[in-house]
């Protein structure tokens, strides 16, 4: 097992930050750490790592307790923290070089680095006068440098045009082929092309962990966007057979949960007739990850 934490409690003073943490990662596994701001996502990242300590609990990295064995663990982890802390008065090669004499790598491996997340046409730059997309990219050869067997990613394309995301995206796909990779972000587009499960944590608890398309059936079901040409009653709505949720997106659409053994289409038609309206559109659909997340974090 990569990663193994055990009811992991970290407290900042009276404020629980995690509350009694438990999960696992397999070794290979891509998985997203997800939660809204103030979750936990960072601090259980910050623990992992060895930057902050628990205040309860156990955590394993490679078969490494971080507490007894910080430094081993340090040595099997790469980290790129949301806010990526570089020498900005440093150039990329120097700060790389640098790097590798801190883990004690052969230098020869910064050359290879720099080529594998395309920074050859910056290498002989100061790291203040990169952009943010190479910045990151800095950081991440930073983490890679060593070979980690785990990868720890907090917001890696935090701030990021639509290239760069798609490059950063495809070096972290490249990296989990033959490592653990655990990331947090808040674009739900970037864990469906990356990850195949997800862990997400709501007010330091964990509210779900599971493979993204179990996740999605499990919790919502088939859900069924509709429009119609007035406004309608939602107590009317709410009568629909098989229905379990719905919400109102505004301009006389709404967003239906039903049931999976449930086709609310002919309710939908019937509610219709009787309201005295018209569907100018009904579509079925599975549910989104967005919506997945966001029933999770607004009921706990």
């Amino acid at each position: 097992m990569s990663i193994k934490v055990s009811n992991l409690t970290k407290l900042y003073g009276e404020q629980k930050a995690l509350d009694e943490v438990s999960f696992s990662i397999s070794k290979g596994e891509i998985v997203g750490f997800l939660g809204p701001n103030g979750a936990g996502k960072s601090t259980m990242m910050k623990v992992l790592t060895g930057y902050i300590p628990q205040s309860e609990g156990e955590a394993l990295v490679c078969d490494l307790n971080i507490e007894d064995d910080s430094i081993a663990v340090r040595r099997k982890v790469g980290y790129l923290p949301e806010h990526n802390p570089l020498y900005l008065e440093m150039y990329v090669k120097e700060y790389l070089n640098f790097m590798a004499g801190v883990h004690q790598v052969n230098r020869t491996k910064v050359d290879e680095m720099i080529e594998k997340v395309g920074l050859v046409p910056e290498r002989n730059k100061r790291l203040g006068q990169l952009s943010k997309g190479y910045r990151q990219r800095v950081g991440l050869a930073a983490a890679l440098l060593h070979e980690p067997e785990v990868l720890i990613l907090d917001e890696p394309t935090t701030g990021l045009d639509v290239n760069q995301l798609v490059e950063i995206r495809q070096l972290i796909k490249e990296a989990g082929a033959d490592k653990t990779v655990m990331l947090s972000t808040h674009i739900m587009q970037e864990v469906e092309f990356l990850c195949d499960r997800v862990i997400i944590i709501n007010k330091g608890k964990i509210v779900a962990d599971r493979p993204i398309e179990d996740l999605k059936q499990l919790t919502l079901g088939t859900v069924y966007q509709v429009e119609f040409d007035k406004e309608v009653s939602k107590s009317g709505l709410r009568k629909i057979n098989g229905l379990k949720g719905l919400e109102d997106l505004g301009a006389n659409k709404w967003l239906l949960e039903a049931r999976p053994d449930i086709d609310l289409r002919a309710g939908v038609f019937d509610f219709a007739v009787k309201e005295g309206a018209a569907v100018l559109e009904i579509q079925k659909r599975a549910a989104s990850l967005e919506e997945v997340f966001k029933k999770l974090t607004s009921q706990n």
